[in-house]
């Protein structure tokens, strides 16, 4: 059988795409690279050994799916036309985050002229702790009612966020924001409050973003604390851990023992705050190396999954649409990005924390 051949346009975060293509277990070709023709890109085609294009009028007729890694106007670039002059001709698109909602309709549009599937892809809800994190929150609201979600990210990820949310919860209705609190000027998080999916809400953003290095300076991506009757579920980071933390619930028959500890009940043997999967985090060579190539493999072979369904793309282009308009009423409740300019920071381990304690 045939392998579909795929073509990545970008060469940026596109080299997490290209990465997939070394995987023994992804079964598809890729066709070429579509790019400006830097040194990067150069490199990045004579690496897979694969033809360097720098138009879509360059494109062969032959290529089944196009991955394009190129921002929209959210980042000044031309990622959107790009995918509609792709599909105009005939080929299917997984589009990077993150679009206006104007750029998502008008991709819909070329979609549906062209008889063509178009997704977006926002990435972290392929990663594995964010996907444990998922399937678990999935199992937990349907065994008990959410009741609070607690919700950290970075400017650079926030539209990232509620698709995450939007696939834990099985919903994204009803949702808003209220104003952000009052907080310190040269404070990283902006807070406010709202709802998701009709859950309440805390939300912090880090409101900040460093000009010459835009991609760096985030404190963390994602931390989300989805609450329920019997506990807590947090992704405490991105690349993990992921962990569970019973309610702390103190028996009944503890009013009446000389000593607390004496209380027979069960949950009280229970570990206050369980792992669900690996106790640590991905180191960052790992998430570099496995989880971001394993996730953009996921993400291509879902659409190509959509693609052999003869999936529409109205629905999923109408949720997109929704969460773009509530990251923009977040951006909005939180004012202007504050631009500052920091040293590079002094990064420590675990193991500098201990040798400072010693």
């Amino acid at each position: 059988m045939t392998r579909p051949r795929v073509l990545v346009a970008g060469t940026g975060f596109g080299r997490a795409y290209l990465a997939a293509f070394e995987r023994a277990d992804f079964d598809f070709e890729l066709a070429g690279i579509l790019a400006s023709g830097s040194a990067r890109s150069r490199a990045c085609a004579e690496h897979y050994g694969v033809p360097l294009w720098s138009t879509v009028d360059e494109v062969p007729d032959d290529v089944d799916l196009a991955c394009v890694v190129v921002g929209g106007v959210m980042n000044g670039g031309p990622g959107p036309a790009l995918s509609q002059a792709l599909m105009r001709r005939g080929v299917h698109v997984l589009q990077e985050h993150p679009l206006h909602p104007d750029e998502l309709v008008a991709c819909l549009r070329a979609a549906t002229e062209a008889g063509v599937v178009f997704r977006l892809n926002t990435h972290y809800p392929h990663v594995e702790p964010v996907r444990r994190f998922i399937g678990v929150a999935r199992d937990l609201v349907a065994r008990q009612r959410p009741l609070f979600l607690d919700v950290t990210c970075a400017f650079q990820v926030l539209y990232t966020v509620f698709d995450i949310l939007g696939q834990a919860l099985g919903a994204i209705r009803p949702h808003g924001v209220d104003a952000a609190l009052a907080t310190a000027d040269e404070a990283p998080y902006r807070s406010l409050t709202g709802r998701f999916a009709g859950v309440p809400m805390s939300f912090r953003l880090q409101n900040e973003l460093v000009p010459s290095d835009p991609d760096n300076y985030s404190h963390l991506f994602h931390r989300v604390t989805l609450g329920t009757d019997g506990g807590h579920l947090t992704l405490v980071n991105t690349h993990g851990p992921v962990e569970w933390s019973m309610r702390p619930h103190m028996p009944g028959d503890m009013k009446e023992l000389v000593r607390l500890g004496d209380s027979a009940a069960p949950h009280l043997k229970v570990p206050s705050v369980q792992h669900l999967g690996p106790a640590e985090g991905a180191s960052y060579t790992e998430v570099l190396r496995e989880l971001w190539p394993r996730a953009t493999a996921r993400a291509i072979g879902a659409t190509w999954d959509d693609v052999r369904a003869g999936a529409d793309s109205r629905g999923h282009v109408q949720y997109h649409v929704a969460l773009a308009r509530l990251a923009m009423r977040v951006t909005e409740a939180c004012g202007p990005v504050r631009l500052h300019h920091p040293k590079a920071p002094e990064l420590l381990s675990a193991a500098d924390l201990s040798e400072v304690g010693a």
